[in-house]
């Protein structure tokens, strides 16, 4: 490997900090930060593209904190605890424009400010773990190429923590084990297996198990398959194999973001996509003449049929590319939450046929939302404005929320 010595000028997109080596060279090193010098190795290199791993740190930026994990550095959740808190939320917004103008070909974009999350420790309501060869789950290390055992997570609620330590888990076939607790510190613990047969599990304390199967519906084994979590005073029922927030404190910032760019007055027709449980649901339709969701997984369906109960609320089975195009509707606001992936070609193409006044996008990925977006442009779309919010603190991962207008 070639080791090289690189200022470090700015961050990109999956928390990588970037510098210019010779030969005109672009340089991506994690764990390093934007104003230090830093000796790197080069491991890959394309084009005139290469990836580093961070050997030294010769000038430290004055942003350089002292991780609180033992885990920080090996393990793969976390990516920022090196730096403090104030230069986090500054280089995600420097990321969301970076990926504004390269994606979106937005120059300048409006991008306010990143939200910072009010609990910036000890936030995360699930723990997705995989199993260890010869025994136990734990995280994947991109360090070592395998899975690691985890003594501490300083990112997850103490309850998660203390039940992993407590679960004695050798089961056949183990794909995936989530751990989840509810507002109520109610535990539960999804697996996920080879094939769909159930499990012989037991539970010597208060703990539901269920098996979430290959489309993301879950079977209970074990006490109940969903928990509830509380958002802006408002109690929502989550299934197992459904969309859980990061943390409801992040979430009420989602909530409060899309309903301040929505505008709504109480006259508006709105149409929300890849709705889930309802969480947006519920508060766009506090404000509005009707809703119109679609949500394909069939447990977060029901799951919306509990947490919201209102007549001008109407809900659709089904994925966007087959349901949309049989809806006869002209919403007046488009809201979209979309996986991380973005729209599919099918599903972008529906939505430019609705031509809405407004489009609010909350996406976990800025690359898929700048490259949507950049379609909205081409449909006669301007965008107004950017929202970063930070959901997960310590790691590269956020949401952004942008809003267009025709």
């Amino acid at each position: 490997m070639e080791t090289i010595t690189l200022d470090v000028t700015e961050f990109a997109n999956g928390g990588y900090a970037v510098g210019r080596a010779s030969r005109g060279r672009t340089v991506f090193v994690p764990y390093a930060l934007p104003g230090e010098k830093v000796k790197a190795a080069i491991h890959t290199e394309k084009n005139k593209v290469a990836y580093a791993h961070l050997q030294q740190v010769l000038k430290a930026s004055s942003e350089r904190v002292e991780p609180r994990c033992p885990h920080f550095g090996v393990c793969g959740g976390c990516h920022f605890q090196h730096m403090s808190y104030e230069a986090q939320l500054r280089g995600k917004q420097a990321v969301v424009v970076d990926q504004m103008l390269r994606i979106g070909n937005v120059k300048d974009a409006p991008v306010r400010a990143t939200l910072p999350h009010p609990q910036p420790w000890d936030y995360g309501m699930e723990m997705s773990l995989s199993p260890i060869a010869g025994g136990g789950v734990g995280f994947w290390s991109p360090a070592e190429k395998q899975i690691i055992p985890i003594e501490s997570c300083p990112i997850t609620r103490p309850e998660l923590v203390d039940l992993l330590h407590d679960v004695d888990l050798e089961l056949p076939g183990l794909r995936k084990l989530t751990l989840r607790v509810g507002d109520d510190e109610a535990l539960l613990a999804a697996v996920e297996v080879d094939g769909v047969e159930p499990p012989d599990l037991e539970a010597d304390f208060p703990l539901s198990v269920v098996i979430v199967l290959p489309d993301d519906t879950a079977v209970n084994l074990i006490g109940d398959n969903f928990t509830i979590q509380a958002i802006k005073g408002r109690d929502f029922r989550i299934s197992a194999g459904c969309y859980l927030p990061p943390s409801a404190a992040g979430m009420e910032l989602v909530v409060e973001t899309v309903r301040r760019y929505a505008g709504l007055t109480g006259v508006e027709q709105v149409l929300e996509l890849y709705s889930g449980v309802g969480m947006l649901t519920a508060f766009l339709a506090q404000g509005v003449a009707a809703v119109v969701a679609i949500e394909m997984n069939p447990d977060a369906v029901a799951d919306t049929a509990v947490n919201v109960d209102a007549d001008h609320v109407s809900l659709y089975e089904g994925t966007v590319e087959e349901v949309l195009p049989e809806l006869d509707i002209k919403p007046d606001v488009l809201v979209l939450h979309p996986p991380a992936e973005g729209l599919s070609r099918e599903a972008a193409k529906a939505v430019a046929g609705l031509r809405p006044s407004r489009i609010v996008y909350v996406s976990s990925d800025i690359a898929t939302l700048a490259r949507d977006g950049r379609a909205f442009g081409r449909d006669g779309y301007n965008l107004v404005e950017v929202q970063p919010i930070d959901t997960r603190p310590q790691t590269f991962h956020m949401d952004v929320v942008g809003v267009w207008e025709k």
